[in-house]
């Protein structure tokens, strides 16, 4: 099982070639360790499986029914937004450049655990989409973990 957390500031190549951080890159998998998925988020950002994770999604989306129009389009949106990269032994990987636009990703990003997946973020752009209030953030924790 894939367990990623915390938050690393990193900066892209000129060529637009990122390094996993080692704490990361750590917890990959074994069929991870040389190709990862990147799908664009639904916000502006990018959404890093390792193969094992994207292997469940891509089962759920891959039996959706073609002869539906609602999920014939789910199903286009969601495989037109996935690429597949290599990793070198550095951990390094390139990121093309239509989704990185998608991303508003230049140099300076963060690199965010989530669990079973990675998120990439503009860094500046990231911010907004952080609770800012300790009492929003309480309230929501409240809501969706209290049993």
């Amino acid at each position: 099982m894939t367990f990623f957390t915390s938050e690393f500031e990193c900066k892209l190549d000129a060529k637009g070639r990122l390094v996993l951080p080692s704490k990361l890159k750590s917890n990959l998998p074994e069929a991870s360790i040389r190709q990862i998925v990147i799908r664009k988020g639904f916000e502006p950002n990018l959404i890093v499986y390792p193969l094992n994770e994207y292997k469940i999604l891509h089962n759920k989306i891959s039996s959706l029914n073609e002869f539906n129009s609602e999920q014939r389009k789910l199903k286009r949106n969601f495989f037109s937004s996935i690429v597949q990269v290599d990793l070198d032994k550095n951990g390094r990987f390139l990121i093309p450049k239509n989704i990185l636009i998608h991303a508003k990703i230049d140099r300076d990003v963060i690199i965010c655990g989530m669990g079973n997946v990675i998120e990439i973020w503009n860094k500046k752009i990231y911010k907004k989409y952080l609770i800012n209030n300790s009492e929003t953030y309480s309230e929501l924790a409240q809501k969706y973990l209290d049993d």
